[in-house]
């Protein structure tokens, strides 16, 4: 076994040249190579025996060279190696050459002659140096330690050599058992019931051993053509060229008893597969059937709220857990049929058939009793939410209606009322997708299949029917108790809208009249230049008072509506105690400074058509005498106007002027104007009197 020596060959303590060409004597080359350290004889004969045992019986019919390198050795060693010889091949050795180091072995050490021991040694052995060695050997057949050209790797020898002995031994142990596994199942008939033996598995892998067989004829064949191409190259030893043969028949024979084999196991693992499918389609069957329907048929609630719904979700959750693991092996099976159906065995066609039917359907049904319950659970889980979403709504709704509505102004008495407008018309959506869900649920209730397969049971639907209408009942009730609820408050609402509007108004009277006042204290201040301006100015301030009286009367009708409106709403006024004095004293300001506009203006209007009654006449009619009492009358009213100019408006509270003094100048310096020019016709006329009395007299 080549195993066992391994090592002694790793170490390199003999190696064998088998090649097609010859040593000088036509025989074959066995070479030892002695290494100063102590040499195992033990080691080395085991060796010699193995090397000795690959060569044909015609190749050792030929001889052997024997090349002991005693270069690096002792005397005494090479001595026991040639003596050692003449035990293990004596018949076989037909020259020794023993290599002498350069520096000769001492005489006295090498008195023993090997030349005199030749009749009882039985062959020839010589000292001789290395390079003389080519004298008894062609050079071509040693290596290069020899002087010689001859490549040789020991390692890639004893590498090949492994794995050729290894494959040699495989094959034939791998042959004998696969005949006796193919022989034994060819002889007894398919049994379903027979288990399998346990011999029924070979000791090797075949696939590996044909493989190991086919790269090792590869590389054989490899070597011989490599060995072709010239002297120099490697040439493959006698031993590869006879294992070539040797492989090849080895691998002929051990494909053919595979290919039988695998047609065995291909046959007892069908039979095998399909007692497996049987017994697994069986199982799912039952478990479906049993269990797994009693499961679904124990589960026919849909829960009172969406905690219980969910609770319900996490348990049919957990079923449907289950159930996969059970269709996991109904998808497996189902694939593991469908490999044996596309196989076109006739004689289990039928059987593969039924079973793939039987468990399709028991599947397809059990998945939607599953799709049904789950869908029904999610519906119901909808509803619920859907449900507890507007519950929510309502008691918000019915929150914001039972506090207390204190808003500062009418915006956020509009936003408040926006925001409740917008609650009820999402509680209004909601209720709608509530009713929507719940007939969704109801008709899912009422389509529920019974979950025994074709059998009619009784399912306890009308509770779950009644709980869904109560809800959708209370719901519809609560909404109508908060829309009755709004349409108070919205009303309610409205008059506060309107109330704030009132007061907003009301303030904003007081301030219009408020800046009429000042108009016509700041702005309102001239009398004229002539009767005819002086006129147009009156019309205006009568317009001017007819807006003012407007504009007081609105206020008070607005402060009159918040009070019929704070009664309304049963809530104290903040308009009454606060704008309506007000109103009143700017109302009683602009009516006393209106006056007083109206007097100066009424003035202003006698002394201007006076006095341009008096200059107009005396120009137009110099001949006419005007009586002195017009003058003087005229000259009082001018006086008089004046005065007023210079007085303020008295209020209750302070006094006021109208317009600026410069103003006031203006129109006062127009007047004294007017009045000199009377006194001037009241001179010419004083003058023309008494011209006339002289011419009289």
């Amino acid at each position: 076994d080549l195993c066992t020596l391994y090592f002694p060959l790793l170490s390199l303590l003999a190696f064998l040249r088998v090649v097609r060409g010859k040593d000088r004597r036509s025989g074959l080359i066995l070479t030892i190579p002695l290494c100063s350290e102590q040499t195992s004889m033990e080691e080395l004969s085991t060796t010699l025996d193995y090397l000795l045992s690959i060569p044909s019986e015609k190749c050792k019919a030929r001889g052997f060279t024997v090349i002991v390198d005693g270069r690096k050795s002792q005397w005494n060693i090479v001595k026991t190696v040639v003596l050692m010889l003449q035990n293990v091949i004596p018949a076989e050795v037909s020259l020794v050459c023993v290599v002498k180091p350069d520096e000769f072995w001492d005489k006295k050490v090498t008195h023993f002659c090997f030349w005199k021991e030749k009749d009882r040694l039985g062959f020839e052995v010589i000292l001789v140096s290395a390079n003389k060695l080519t004298r008894y050997i062609e050079p071509c057949q040693l290596t290069d330690e020899f002087g010689g050209s001859l490549v040789y790797d020991h390692m890639d020898w004893l590498n090949k050599r492994l794995v050729f002995e290894k494959f040699t031994k495989e094959s034939t142990s791998l042959l004998d058992e696969l005949a006796v596994i193919n022989e034994s199942e060819a002889g007894s008939q398919p049994d379903k019931d027979r288990p399998l033996d346990g011999n029924f598995l070979p000791s090797f892998d075949p696939e590996t051993v044909l493989q190991t067989g086919h790269e090792l004829l590869s590389e054989l064949q490899q070597r011989r053509f490599n060995g072709s191409e010239g002297s120099t190259a490697w040439s493959p030893m006698d031993d590869e060229l006879l294992a070539q043969p040797q492989v090849m028949k080895l691998l002929d024979s051990l494909r053919e008893q595979y290919t039988k084999y695998q047609e065995v196991c291909r046959q007892r693992s069908k039979r095998t597969q399909l007692e497996e499918i049987q017994t697994k389609v069986m199982q799912v069957v039952n478990w479906l059937e049993g269990p797994g329907t009693e499961q679904l048929r124990t589960q026919w609630g849909i829960g009172d709220s969406t905690r219980a719904s969910q609770a319900l979700q996490q348990k049919h959750e957990e079923i449907e857990s289950q159930h996969s693991e059970w269709f996991a092996v109904y998808v497996e099976l189902n694939q593991q049929m469908a490999a044996l159906l596309s196989a076109g065995d006739e004689e289990d066609l039928a059987e593969l058939k039924s079973l793939q039917q039987q468990l399709s359907d028991v599947c397809y049904r059990q998945a939607s009793q599953l799709e049904f319950r789950q869908n029904l659970l999610q519906s119901a889980h909808e509803f619920h939410g859907t449900a507890q979403d507007l519950s929510q709504q309502l008691d918000g709704l019915l929150g914001m209606l039972c506090a207390d509505v204190t808003p500062t102004d009418g915006a956020a008495v509009q936003q408040t009322l926006k925001h409740l407008e917008e609650k009820l018309k999402s509680v209004e959506g909601a209720l709608q997708g509530l009713r929507e869900k719940g007939q969704i649920l109801l008709d899912q209730i009422s389509n529920q299949t019974s979950w025994s397969y074709g059998k009619d049971i009784v399912i306890k639907n009308k509770e779950n029917i009644d709980h869904i209408q109560s809800v959708m009942e209370d719901m519809q009730l609560r909404k109508q108790r908060c829309e009755d609820m709004v349409d108070v408050r919205r009303l309610k609402m409205l008059q506060m809208v309107q109330l704030f509007k009132c007061e907003e108004d009301a303030t904003q009277a007081v301030e219009w009249l408020g800046e009429l006042l000042d108009a016509l204290l700041k702005t309102h201040v001239r009398l004229g230049d002539d009767a005819q301006e002086t006129k147009i100015l009156l019309e205006k301030h009568k317009k001017f008072v007819d807006v003012a009286q407007s504009t007081y009367d609105y206020g008070r009708q607005l402060l009159q509506a918040t009070v019929v409106l704070c009664q309304s709403l049963r809530c104290t006024t903040r308009s009454s105690g606060d704008t309506l004095p007000r109103l009143n004293r700017v109302w009683k300001q602009f009516s006393v400074t209106s006056e007083e506009r109206l007097q100066r203006l009424e003035m202003a209007s006698a002394f201007h058509t006076a006095a341009e009654k008096i200059l107009t006449g005396c120009s137009e009619q110099s001949e006419t005498s005007v009586d002195l009492e017009v003058y003087e009358e005229v000259e009082a009213v001018g006086k008089s106007l004046l005065d007023r100019l210079t007085v303020p408006v008295i209020f209750p509270d302070g006094e006021q002027y109208f317009g600026s003094p410069s103003d006031m100048a203006s129109s006062a310096e127009h007047i004294r104007d007017r009045i000199k020019l009377v006194e001037v016709r009241r001179l010419q006329q004083e003058e023309a009197n008494c011209e006339f009395y002289k011419h009289l007299v």
